[in-house]
């Protein structure tokens, strides 16, 4: 299990620390102790080469949702992370842009109905600040302007959003 800070940047860290929630650069162990990370926070809210933590920046937010940029087979898009979303849903614009082929039918709960019927199909590569997942099973929704980067590709990580 590994952390995902999302802030103005967005970290991975090996568990069993959690992300603090408190001004400064630090993480608390298992048993309340301030660790301090000294020299891995850049003060310019800039992604640091850390083995083992993955950033990525928020470019803006949508009702108070994320908005990072995704990158999927070698094309980027604009994503909102979404961290009740079990799947990655992109929009048919998306799906058209990246050649998707139909592979099925994908039901999901939605925050107004239950098993909606999405078309589904996969993308060869799927990358977020050094995070990459291969044959990615995505829905794809034509009621959406942005997509939602869900559980299935950060599923395996603590997710953490950081205010700047």
């Amino acid at each position: 299990m590994k952390l995902l800070l999302i802030a103005m940047v967005a970290t991975l860290l090996p568990l069993p620390v959690a992300a603090q929630e408190s001004a400064g650069c630090f993480l608390v162990d298992e048993n309340g102790r301030q660790i301090s990370l000294g020299s891995l926070c850049p003060s310019s809210g800039q992604p640091t080469a850390v083995p083992g933590l993955f950033q990525a920046k928020i470019k803006h937010r949508r009702g108070g949702t994320p908005v990072v940029d995704v990158t999927f087979n070698g094309q980027v898009f604009e994503m909102l992370v979404d961290t009740g979303a079990t799947a990655t849903v992109i929009t048919p614009k998306m799906a058209e842009q990246l050649k998707i082929k139909p592979e099925g039918i994908f039901l999901a709960n939605t925050p107004s109905d239950r098993n909606v019927p999405f078309q589904a199909g996969r993308v060869a590569s799927v990358a977020l600040g050094g995070l990459k997942a291969q044959n990615l099973r995505v829905a794809i929704a034509p009621a959406l302007d942005i997509g939602l980067l869900g559980q299935n590709f950060f599923g395996q990580y603590d997710v953490t959003i950081k205010e700047g």
